[in-house]
């Protein structure tokens, strides 16, 4: 299994921003789809952005587009998720995931995940 380490969650205040970093750890992450993911207390887990090995497709949650970016460093081995105009409905545990197959929002594909971040936003 590959090891992910997330990090760059935080508290904010409502409209504030955080960007959060997805390092691999022994592996290239260039070969892999990384999806962002979060889970909020008593829901389920959410699929946010993904994207694709090649960087070249992403997608997006209706609930954060507009707001949130997906973006990878190939030199930093890092995918990063920036997240403008936060709500207190984005108070979760964040978490990416990579997966050798294409970019998706369905966790299922995903075999491999970090031990997620806490994003809190309150004022």
């Amino acid at each position: 299994q590959l090891q992910l380490v997330e990090s760059g969650g935080g508290l904010v205040q409502p409209g504030g921003s955080l960007r959060l970093s997805c390092a691999a750890s022994g592996f290239t992450l260039a070969y892999y789809a990384i999806g962002w993911f979060r889970q909020a207390p008593g829901k389920e887990r959410e699929g946010l952005s993904c994207i694709s090995s090649s960087g070249t497709i992403t997608y997006y949650a209706d609930s954060v587009k507009g707001r949130f970016t997906i973006s990878r460093d190939g030199a930093k081995n890092t995918v990063y998720l920036q997240m403008n105009s936060l709500k207190p409905e984005d108070t979760a545990v964040y978490y990416c995931a990579a997966e050798r197959g294409p970019c998706t929002l369905r966790s299922g594909p995903y075999d491999s995940w970090g031990q997620g971040t806490q994003v809190t936003v309150s004022s």
